[in-house]
């Protein structure tokens, strides 16, 4: 700042027709960074929040450098007020953080059809695209939405169920094999690895090839990294590498829609995800393959990183609590066949997995208290009275909690309890409002279903095989996430494994 001063000042030693030039352009910065406080305060109104934000940039530094604390602050200053709002300035966007669950709800449900526009990740539409089903609302949402209903019908899921369970077996085998002296396995790394093998597997089945794989996995892989970073879009970028990424990644996904349609077309059984798709597009011709690309890209990636978020928290709950551990393998005993490890036939189809009812609701319960979305970011499309004193001004990007909508209402929030799911307590049916994990309104997860059979497989197959221990002498779970976007143990949920020989 001093040599750009010192620039300044010899310039304007050596000659003085520059100086009404730089005093003007002093005068309209200085009035611009005024009306940028201004506009902030008059946003603000009397909610909690910085009285001045840094100009342009906000407060995106604090943000980036330390993500779980930014929100951790905004989550203070909400509770402090009595409609449970907080506010900031991101990027030269004004901000609105919510606590209150019922106020969230008013975001999902969208009263208007331009009130609340999903947003996905702030910067989001420039890396998903303007297509991404996202980024839809209206009756174009609501009629795709209704295309891929097939996509998760009582068939496609039995379908997908088989498929899972072969992947998760042939990845708990391969966890056994690592040697690392007793030295505990990071299992996020192995969870990511696994869970984008199934989605690949799930949603493309045979039509992509290895070579595919690999350049899939690198693509995807810098897409996400771009989601965390500063959305600057120049060569070099993390975010600039992100929007370049997923354009190869869709190029890929579109080219197995193509094969999909050639096997389709032979009237072959559908045997992956993207087959069912195809089967209802041939009947209405509604989808383009790039299209279907693009919608397969948005399903892989919600599948992804909050999944897998979901599994270290599922490991991590159940390394905590014995006694749940114990009910579970109790549970799965009365379904387990000792054959299916060695052979390929199936440990149980979609519906035996609904007879497991104590193991839904354990990672119904890691679900609620470990919420892996833990903000799902909307903007006003227009000015919305959210409270009787206080209307939301259109722009305005609001992040309803949804991590801490899971602990509103729930008796003893903060106590890892999964017999509030069972049938006697019902506390999902009870506290619906705000158990809010797969989102509300027209945007709620349209494969809800498929992930919770996912997660109930893994939970029943890690249990019964594995014997886990946590890496460090602390017992406890609570001890703290990071963001990477979406909330994972602190300690990479690293574990000592070991093939569990007891089964009883």
């Amino acid at each position: 700042m001093k040599s750009i001063w010192g620039a300044i000042a010899t310039m304007l030693s050596k000659d003085t027709q520059y100086l009404p030039y730089l005093i003007a352009l002093t005068i309209v910065l200085l009035l611009i960074l005024l009306l940028e406080q201004i506009s902030y305060l008059k946003k603000k109104s009397f909610l909690p929040g910085p009285t001045l934000v840094p100009p342009f940039i906000g407060s995106a530094i604090s943000l980036v450098t330390n993500t779980k604390k930014f929100w951790d602050n905004e989550a203070s200053l909400a509770k402090t007020n009595s409609i449970g709002i907080s506010t900031n300035y991101l990027f030269g966007r004004f901000i609105l953080f919510i606590y209150s669950s019922q106020l969230s709800h008013k975001v999902f449900s969208n009263i208007r059809p331009d009130a609340f526009h999903f947003l996905g990740y702030p910067f989001g539409k420039s890396l998903f695209g303007e297509n991404s089903i996202m980024y839809m609302f209206g009756q174009d949402h609501k009629d795709l939405r209704r295309r891929i209903v097939p996509n998760f019908s009582p068939k496609a899921l039995t379908t997908y169920t088989l498929i899972q369970q072969r992947i998760i077996l042939k990845h708990l085998k391969s966890w056994l094999s690592i040697k690392l002296d007793e030295k505990p396995i990071p299992l996020r790394i192995l969870c990511r690895q696994m869970n984008l093998e199934t989605s690949e597997t799930v949603f493309l089945g045979p039509y992509l090839s290895d070579e595919d794989r690999n350049r899939f996995n690198i693509d995807f892989n810098a897409f996400n990294m771009g989601l965390i970073k500063l959305p600057i879009d120049f060569p070099g970028f993390s975010f600039r590498k992100a929007r370049l990424a997923r354009r190869k990644v869709v190029k890929i996904l579109s080219t197995c829609a193509e094969k999909s349609e050639q096997k389709m077309k032979n009237g072959e059984e559908p045997t992956c995800m993207i087959d069912f798709l195809t089967q209802e597009n041939l009947a209405n011709l509604i989808l383009s393959y790039e299209e279907v690309g693009n919608l397969f890209f948005d399903f892989l990636f919600a599948a992804q990183d909050a999944t897998t978020s979901a599994l270290c928290w599922n490991i991590t709950l159940l390394g905590s609590h014995p006694h749940v551990l114990q009910r579970v393998r109790q549970e799965v005993a009365k379904h387990w066949r000792p054959e299916f490890e060695s052979s390929n036939e199936p440990f149980m189809n979609a519906e035996k997995l609904r007879e497991m009812k104590y193991t839904e609701a354990v990672v119904k319960e890691v679900l609620r208290i470990r919420a892996p979305g833990a903000l799902v970011p909307h903007i006003a499309g227009e000015d919305f009275q959210l409270t009787d004193n206080y209307v939301v001004p259109k722009g305005t990007v609001v992040f309803p909690s949804v991590f801490d909508s899971c602990f509103q209402g729930f008796p003893e929030p903060e106590r890892f309890d999964p017999d509030r799911f069972m049938e006697d307590r019902q506390e999902d049916l009870i506290y619906r409002s705000n158990f809010l994990v797969f989102g509300a309104g027209a945007h709620q997860c349209v494969g809800q279903r498929y992930a919770m059979n996912y997660l109930v497989l893994f939970v029943a197959m890690f249990a019964t095989l594995m014997d886990f221990k946590r890496a460090d002498d602390h017992d406890g779970w609570d001890d703290g996430f990071v963001f990477a976007p979406t909330i994972f143990p602190k300690n990479d949920c690293k574990f000592l494994v070991s093939q569990r020989c007891n089964r009883g």
